[in-house]
């Protein structure tokens, strides 16, 4: 069995040192890796990136993350990152990590991801210009994941990403909101290419619950949402992951 702590939409600023640390002191005994789901920043600021980082020093196990939209807000993000993976965060986009844990092997593929909308709902690369880059964009990114994925030879398949692969996980958020929590591209890739589990975040009024067409389990695990330090899901569990 292996044991994933995860979480997104932390929101760090600068007077958030000390906050989630001690929060952190046990985490080696509930779980075997964490996850971020980005948003780890407020404004995607250097300085940002830096205080969430000190939080993670005393983290003694693996820490896998992705950013999101606020990480890219400051055009910092590669500083963003380098901060982290120097604080011995694998940071993703559109590759992935394979991790053993005592004896089985887990692969983490990983993508911010983009909006666009759900099925039935969804916006379509037609028209103007910047509706096809828009609609591009989020279908390349979810090409990646799906690419990364498949690359994975591994007893166990998770995919991370920030914005939100199905409708069911966005419940609770506003109606006309949907197109920007998230896009259906990203659960094509996954049910594609075959994974375990999704972890993503973005949407704190949703809910924590959801799944692919394809049947593969989809947690919302933003901070707001969820009201605690983490989640911890298992694979391998008898039970409900």
């Amino acid at each position: 069995m292996i044991r994933l702590a995860a979480v997104g939409d932390l929101h760090f600023g600068n007077d958030s040192a000390g906050t989630w640390a001690p929060h952190l002191t046990r985490l080696s005994e509930a779980a075997d890796v964490l996850l971020l789901a980005g948003d780890l920043t407020r404004v995607g600021r250097a300085d940002e990136a830096a205080v969430l980082a000190a939080e993670l020093i005393d983290v003694h196990i693996p820490v896998v993350a992705v950013l999101g939209n606020h990480d890219y807000h400051s055009d910092e993000a590669k500083a963003v990152v380098d901060l982290l993976e120097h604080a011995r965060v694998t940071v993703l986009e559109g590759n992935a990590t394979v991790l053993e844990v005592r004896g089985e092997s887990v692969g983490i593929a990983g993508t911010k991801g983009f909006g666009g909308g759900f099925a039935g709902a969804n916006a379509t690369a037609f028209g103007e210009p910047e509706m096809k880059a828009y609609v591009n964009h989020s279908a390349a990114l979810a090409d990646t994941l799906g690419e990364a994925l498949l690359g994975l030879d591994t007893e166990w398949k998770v995919a991370l990403m920030h914005y939100a692969p199905v409708k069911d996980t966005v419940q609770g958020e506003r109606p006309e909101i949907f197109p920007f929590m998230g896009s259906y591209f990203l659960a094509e890739a996954v049910d594609a290419a075959g994974a375990d589990l999704v972890v993503h975040g973005h949407a704190h009024h949703g809910t924590e619950k959801g799944v692919t067409p394809g049947g593969v389990h989809v947690r919302n695990v933003a901070q707001p949402l969820l009201r605690y330090s983490y989640a911890v899901y298992c694979l391998g569990d008898s039970g409900d992951d």
